[in-house]
């Protein structure tokens, strides 16, 4: 198990506990005879259902991500990179930059292609563009889906 998966475990195991806690304490102002005790006790409840929603999207996200990734792996079609690393091993901004052009060509030219939206959303990563990164990948699952 990597360290991201046991993040995102343990970051639901916290949210689960919070809200159980909070849900608590939501319903006590709910019975409250004052208006904005009432008030504030259905925003208690209503905060963690937001959460737990944004939640169970990420893990969504995530594992559909990984699933494309390994597929990449089984085809023995993981995208070559040619970064500049630093000792942590996270490539240096200024090469990701670099690899960027080679792998936003190669999608412009067969836009179709998972793959390469999925590569594409690496380099972003790599880049430090987490937003263009996740929307590439977005896409990436999205014409994964609609394959034949």
């Amino acid at each position: 198990m990597t360290g991201a998966k046991l993040g995102a475990i343990v970051s639901g195991a916290l949210l689960i506990m919070y809200v159980a806690l909070l849900s608590n304490t939501a319903f006590v102002l709910i019975e409250a005879k004052e208006p904005v005790g009432r008030l504030m006790g259905w925003l208690l409840l209503a905060f963690p259902v937001v959460a737990i929603w944004a939640i169970i999207k990420e893990f969504a996200f995530g594992i559909r991500i990984e699933k494309l990734g390994k597929q990449l792996e089984g085809e023995n079609a993981w995208p070559e990179f040619r970064f500049d690393l630093r000792p942590s091993g996270r490539p240096i901004k200024e090469s990701a930059d670099r690899e960027f052009d080679r792998f936003r060509e190669k999608t412009q030219n067969h836009p179709d292609d998972w793959r390469n939206w999925f590569s594409l959303g690496l380099v972003y990563d790599a880049a430090s563009d987490r937003n263009r990164a996740r929307a590439c990948m977005r896409k990436a699952i999205k014409l994964h889906k609609a394959k034949p």
